[in-house]
């Protein structure tokens, strides 16, 4: 997925339609307990034994050719970079579609048995639905654990199991921050809020200065936003338990607090819910309706795209902290490569998705050529990537506040795997009660009471708070 990096933030044409279709976070998710997973390959917990080096060295050289299922654009530059280390190894790279197509596509291959890649793109959310039917390969074996120092902390996490596997190897990430019209503040006398408090009462006291202009818009489509603001405040909304027993918390109190938050601001009409990704959000930025765009990493490259006519006038922040003391922050975006268990090429797939994101070329290359935010620490710390300081957002170094923000991202946050169905329900529930100034707390309630229900319909045992 993408994200706002590196030498240049200058919009590309592709950027809005991609960014449309995969950032959204309301993949089709819905496996269930009885869905078939593929052939055994070796890719289960318990049988999680080392590959000897001749072993590897061996399929390495053996003329081999993979199937990768990826959405990313332009993305034969990174797998050349692999071919020409494994000359024997081809890969045929294939667009199946982006995000939710693409799964789809992919249980229906693997209920049917044929059809399936070696490797999949695959967004860190959608991950417990393909590992809870056993349909990806544990990469321990294949020395994938070796990697781990290489990444930030928290996108580790996202690709491990409950007992060390290792499902897949980070791509890029979408760290939450918050995009500000610094001419807006200005002419307003707002600081940048460093507290939800802060900026609560921004939104109230620019809205009535300005009653054609909004602090912010939550849009009321944005399921993937709402889990990032839920990540940032702590909550933890599914925590599952082996592969039948979930917790689900989408009514605790910090989800409360969250509601009682967004909702209040919404009824008072000082932030607006339009739908995101449509012609009036676009508008909206580019006429100056919204004062702030509360986004991911992926935000600054996509907006300096989109917003060409306010160029200047954008800087980046933090999010504003419900505790200043402990800065913290959600993430919304971002993808991994992981390794089908049914292919029959395990080694050579294996080494395929830890080259593609840790070799230090192509990892800069995601970075420099499709614009994707780093989830390796090197380039995080990287002067030519960090420095970058695009004119859209005044000279500002953007890169380095979000690279700041990615150390602060919760790393125990967890997904449902039914997250096709948590985002429906949300959407007309929570999301619903956003665009009609109702009850947004009351919403959360049906949201769980929903949930509960579809999860235990598919088989879960299911605890509440």
């Amino acid at each position: 997925m993408p994200r706002n990096t590196s030498t240049s933030l200058s919009g590309r044409s592709s950027m809005s339609r991609r960014l449309f279709l995969t950032t959204t976070g309301a993949v089709t998710l819905g496996a269930t307990l009885t869905a078939c997973g593929g052939s055994d390959s070796g890719g289960s917990s318990a049988a999680a034994k080392p590959v000897s080096q001749a072993d590897i060295d061996k399929a390495m050289k053996t003329p081999t050719e993979l199937t990768f299922w990826t959405w990313v654009p332009n993305i034969a530059k990174e797998v050349a970079l692999f071919e020409a280390k494994y000359p024997a190894v081809k890969v045929k790279v294939v667009n199946a579609g982006q995000g939710t197509p693409q799964y789809t596509k992919l249980r229906t291959a693997l209920k049917a048995g044929s059809g399936a890649p070696d490797m999949v793109q695959i967004e860190y959310q959608a991950i417990p639905t393909f590992t809870i039917t056993d349909s990806l390969l544990d990469l321990r074996p294949y020395g994938a654990s070796a990697l781990k120092e290489k990444f930030v902390d928290w996108t580790w996490q996202q690709v491990s199991g409950s007992k060390g596997e290792v499902w897949a190897i980070p791509q890029d990430t979408g760290p939450l921050g918050m995009l500000y019209r610094k001419d807006i503040f200005d002419k307003h006398g707002i600081k940048v809020p460093t507290t939800w408090d802060e900026f609560a009462a921004a939104a109230r006291k620019l809205h009535k200065a300005a009653p054609d202009v909004y602090l912010t818009n939550l849009a009321a489509n944005q399921v993937a936003a709402w889990h990032g603001l839920l990540w940032q405040a702590g909550a933890k909304p599914y925590v599952l338990s082996g592969k039948s027993d979930i917790t689900i918390s989408v009514d605790d109190a910090v989800s409360r607090k969250l509601g009682a938050y967004w909702g209040g601001l919404a009824q008072e009409g000082v932030v607006s819910t339009d739908p995101d990704f449509t012609d009036g959000w676009y508008a909206g930025f580019n006429k100056g309706k919204y004062a702030t765009w509360i986004t991911a990493a992926w935000g600054p490259a996509f907006l300096s795209g989109s917003a060409k006519a306010t160029s200047g006038k954008w800087r980046a922040a933090p999010l504003p902290q419900w505790d200043a003391s402990k800065p913290s922050s959600g993430n919304w975006g971002g993808s991994t490569t992981a390794v089908i268990r049914s292919t029959k090429n395990p080694i050579a797939a294996a080494m395929f998705a830890q080259f593609l994101n840790s070799d230090p070329a192509s990892a800069k290359m995601f970075a420099t050529e499709q614009f994707f935010f780093p989830a390796t620490k090197a380039l995080l710390a990287d002067s030519a990537f960090t420095g970058d300081a695009p004119a859209f957002y005044g000279g500002q170094k953007v890169n380095q506040v979000f690279a700041d923000i990615s150390s602060t991202v919760n790393s125990s946050f967890q997904w449902p795997p039914f997250l096709d169905q948590a985002a429906t329900d949300w959407t007309e529930t929570v999301g619903k009660s956003l665009a009609d100034k109702t009850d947004t707390v009351r919403a959360l309630g049906t949201w769980q009471t929903r949930l509960t229900t579809y999860a235990k319909s598919q088989g879960f045992t299911v605890e509440t708070p």
